[in-house]
């Protein structure tokens, strides 16, 4: 056996899409340089059923067949100039980059009020003025105080609740002058603190006490 005819890997040209294996991207590169566009449709159509016969449970799905074209351009370095049944992708197109997606909150200094708030807030915004409204504008500040005592806080001041939601209600809700009081801190965590003790209790059940 002659060694110097070997070929490693490390010495052949790298595998665009691996997977596909070094048989069907040279069946590509060969199809690349067909120059009858008849005879190179006819091939890509072949090397398209090779390649969803890897996958014969999906070869049929349109969604499929098309990322099946959209990865055989890919393997031909965007050089196949053949009719596909999709827009063909180009390089500057898989190169693009995504639009940024808009963060949901419009004030992250805020986010543990939490999103619900926000769209509390908003509802309440478009509500004709009375008692209803007035009720719905406590409930969202009782939450909102709730929600700040448990970001790790001990106490609140009501102000700094009014301030909050004044600012996130864009100035429609002013609750600084205000006569009445939000719910006391203690009464508003007393379920968590009603849970924490049960889980004290259940750790120690079962000691022995001296």
């Amino acid at each position: 056996m002659n060694i110097d005819n070997l070929e490693y890997n490390t010495e052949r040209e790298k595998l665009i899409i691996p997977e596909y294996g070094r048989h069907l991207q040279k069946m590509i590169n060969h199809t690349v340089e067909i120059e009858d566009r008849e005879e190179r449709n006819k091939v890509a159509k072949s090397i398209i059923a090779v390649m969803g016969n890897l996958q014969p449970h999906l070869r049929d799905v349109p969604e499929f067949q098309h990322k099946l074209w959209d990865q055989l351009f890919i393997m031909s370095n965007f050089k196949l100039d053949v009719d596909a049944p999709f827009p063909i992708l180009t390089q500057e197109k898989l190169e693009e980059r995504p639009e940024p997606l808009n963060y949901p909150q419009n004030f992250p200094k805020y986010r543990f009020y939490g999103n619900n708030i926000k769209r509390m807030i908003d509802v309440a915004n478009n509500w004709e003025e009375g008692e209803l409204k007035t009720a719905l504008t406590f409930t969202i500040a009782n939450h909102m105080k709730k929600c700040y005592l448990n970001w790790n806080k001990d106490t609140v001041e009501d102000d700094v609740i009014f301030d909050h939601l004044f600012e996130l209600s864009n100035g429609k809700i002013n609750l600084k002058n205000s006569n009445e009081d939000l719910i006391d801190a203690s009464d508003l965590m007393k379920g968590k603190k009603k849970k924490t003790t049960n889980k004290k209790n259940y750790r120690n059940r079962g000691k022995k006490r001296y």
